[in-house]
């Protein structure tokens, strides 16, 4: 992801793109595409979202505008302060943020089990009480660390606050990474570390998040493991394989024949978008995204 902003940056650039666009008065050149979309018609087997950090140069409410005519029924990776505006546009918080340290700084380490213990005390009952369930959570990066105490690590973490998350129904989602191109050192970087985490935590409400495309990246195979793991499956990301750009025939991912593996397994969670778009009309990639997933 070296040639593209990383997560943490592109929230911010988010943030500050809409301040900016607040106090000078411009409106996004995308805002008259979002309000004039039209939902084409969905058949209902995936439930759609979408990241809001790979739409920068959109304001939050812009996007759930464009969102809402899509059909898209709800946003990823938006905090508490910002859940109002999702709420008035009638769109879910398909998954919280706001209790983690970083993604590199994690539930494997111990010396930040303190902290993360208060944060997400404090985060849980509060993305219960607005009712919704996912809340995200990272692993940290190895720094010389093996797995298996990595695995140690973050079980003795995670089985710490896991009452609390099943006081309040809330799933705590692990996010599976690529430690080869964007996020080099990432513990939780296959999906059979991510399961036997899931085993030993030994709650319902630890799940992992399997992102297509980091996936691919540092395993492959994908459709086999969906099938065989979706047990410990909360959520998915998409995004194009190589670049993270657009999932249509420009990249190696076949998306539909993914969908209808996500589909035959009962899954009744969200399929999130969370590639950068490279089009110009980058509203139209996303509405042809959520058409190419839509099996």
């Amino acid at each position: 992801m070296s040639q593209h902003p990383n997560r943490r940056t592109a929230i911010k650039n988010v943030l500050a793109g809409t301040a900016a666009l607040t106090a000078t008065g411009m409106i996004s050149p995308l805002l008259a595409r979002a309000d004039n979309i039209k939902a084409s018609p969905l058949k209902g087997n995936i439930n759609h979202a979408v990241c809001r950090w790979t739409y920068s140069g959109l304001s939050l409410e812009e996007l759930c505008v464009a969102a809402k005519g899509m059909g898209i029924k709800g946003i990823d990776l938006v905090g508490p302060n910002e859940w109002p505006t999702l709420q008035k546009h009638g769109l879910h918080s398909t998954m919280c943020n706001g209790a983690e340290i970083g993604l590199s700084e994690g539930w494997n380490d111990p010396q930040y089990h303190a902290t993360l213990m208060k944060n997400y005390s404090e985060m849980i009952p509060r993305v219960a009480k607005a009712g919704y369930t996912n809340l995200i959570c990272y692993s940290g990066n190895r720094k010389g660390m093996d797995d298996e105490t990595g695995l140690k690590n973050c079980a003795e973490g995670l089985k710490k606050i896991m009452p609390l998350a099943e006081k309040h129904k809330v799933v705590l989602v692990m996010e599976l990474l690529n430690s080869k191109i964007d996020h080099k050192d990432y513990m939780c970087d296959h999906t059979a570390w991510g399961v036997e985490l899931a085993k030993r935590t030994g709650s319902e409400n630890f799940k992992l998040l399997y992102d297509i495309y980091h996936m691919q990246i540092d395993e492959g195979d994908v459709i086999r493991t969906i099938r065989d793991s979706h047990p410990y499956i909360a959520h998915y990301h998409t995004a194009g394989v190589p670049g993270r750009h657009e999932i249509d025939e420009s990249q190696e991912l076949y998306y539909p024949a993914i969908m209808r593996a996500i589909k035959e397994t009962g899954f009744k969670g969200y399929v999130a978008q969370e590639f950068i778009p490279e089009q110009e009309d980058k509203l139209a990639s996303l509405q042809k995204a959520i058409q190419i997933c839509d099996v």
